[in-house]
């Protein structure tokens, strides 16, 4: 046997660590980091999924179900909802009964059970005051009412203001980690939307008194926040289509209020709208209920500003 001098056996005590420290180093080097996977949000509606955007940034993946042409109550149930909903961490509803004809099944579908608890899921309208909240019974011969209340609260961007707060702290729940992030982005939304605010109260001012019509209680916020005085609505009960008849029952009332303009939303017909104007002297106006792709309108405050923009133009 060879005879190992004490130097030898050094040398090699020292090479052999120095070899693996190179091999774990190289391991590391080639070794994929897992990154923490974005929280899922799962939307109802496009205005409050423009909200939601607005605080997540890009620390969360938003989707939205509905589509800002589709009516939010009647959305047309696809089985890729049913797969969304599956994976989603949060779902954010617009509540107040809004979507109850189309989402309670989608939801029960999904076999989620993060968002059928209550730190999975929030309503909009949580916390909100409602317009038309009804007291008494509500039964299907008075129309499509919704008891718990106006759902429309969103075209009113002061309640817009309070819901964007209200997502954002469930967000910062959920998620408590981006919590700085996530309060970073609301301050910054809340500062651009109070400059909007005292800029809207300023063109609409003049306006303040001026009657409407409009085809369904959409935009009864909006016309609260600014003083407009809906007179009447061409559906003849809340959810069931114009008929010529009750249309033309509306003339002669909207003569009397001195109605400037028939509001109704853009994915709707505007034959019998069209018809009340001309007979009354007024204008049709027709405008997104929801942010859309188009028009400037996709994020909260470009769509409020366009209703503003709209509005102000068609009344004076």
């Amino acid at each position: 046997m060879p005879f190992l001098s004490l130097a030898g056996m050094q040398r090699s005590s020292i090479r052999t660590p120095n070899k693996w420290r190179s091999l774990a180093l190289a391991a590391l080097m080639f070794c994929p980091v897992v990154a923490q996977a974005k929280l899922n949000i799962v939307v109802t509606l496009p205005d409050c999924a423009a909200l939601v955007r607005e605080i997540v940034g890009d620390k969360a993946t938003v989707t939205t179900l509905a589509q800002g042409a589709e009516d939010p109550h009647f959305v047309t149930p696809r089985p890729s909802y049913t797969r969304t909903l599956n994976k989603a961490d949060l779902l954010v509803d617009g509540g107040a009964e809004l979507e109850i004809g189309w989402l309670p099944p989608l939801v029960s579908g999904a076999r989620n059970r993060d968002i059928n608890r209550g730190g999975g899921r929030v309503s909009a309208a949580t916390g909100i005051r409602l317009l038309g909240v009804q007291s008494g019974p509500v039964d299907r011969s008075q129309g499509d009412v919704h008891a718990a209340g106006n759902p429309h609260f969103l075209l009113d961007p002061l309640r817009g203001k309070a819901v964007a707060q209200n997502l954002a702290q469930a967000v910062m729940r959920l998620d408590p980690k981006n919590a700085s992030d996530y309060q970073e982005n609301l301050d910054a939304f809340v500062a651009r939307l109070d400059k909007k605010l005292v800029e809207w109260h300023k063109t609409m001012t003049p306006h303040k008194g001026k009657a409407i019509v409009t085809y369904h209680s959409n935009f009864d916020y909006f016309a609260e926040r600014y003083g407009l005085k809906v007179t009447g609505q061409l559906e003849p009960k809340p959810g069931l289509p114009p008929t010529p008849g009750h249309v033309r029952k509306l003339v002669p009332k909207a003569k009397a209020e001195k109605v400037r303009l028939v509001v109704i939303g853009s994915f709707r017909p505007t034959r019998l709208a069209d018809f009340l104007a001309k007979q009354s002297g007024a204008k049709t106006l027709s405008l997104p209920i929801m942010p859309t792709e188009s028009g400037g309108s996709k994020d909260y405050i470009g769509w409020i500003d366009r209703l503003v923009t709209e509005f102000d133009k068609a009344l004076k």
